[in-house]
């Protein structure tokens, strides 16, 4: 199963990713606690996490064009909420995974 993390610089890890959890509840399974979070899409799962100043996103799924439209998914909302300040957003590929992209969600 492909893997591929993101670590995400911001001032503001959790409240990114509260506003992705709440904003995909409505349609999809999601969890949502203090400093963790998982977004269950039917082509795949992003588990979140927080620290001070990070952002930490990481995305499964069963193939590699499934993980691509994941971390598409997650970013572009992502930066849709961060769009006072940017971040940048570059996934790359954990364990046997391959990632979608190697590029910042900005540049796809």
């Amino acid at each position: 199963m492909p893997i591929s993390i993101a670590q995400v610089q911001t001032e503001l890890p959790r409240r990114y990713m509260s506003q992705l959890c709440k904003h995909f509840e409505h349609k999809l399974p999601v969890t949502l606690e203090e400093s963790r979070g998982q977004i269950a899409f039917p082509f795949g799962t992003c588990l979140l996490s927080v620290d001070d100043h990070q952002l930490i996103l990481q995305a499964h799924a069963e193939d590699a064009e499934n993980l691509a439209k994941t971390e598409d998914v997650v970013a572009r909302h992502l930066l849709r909420f961060a769009f006072r300040e940017p971040p940048l957003i570059a996934w790359r590929a954990e364990g046997d995974g391959e990632p979608g992209s190697n590029q910042p969600a900005g540049n796809r």
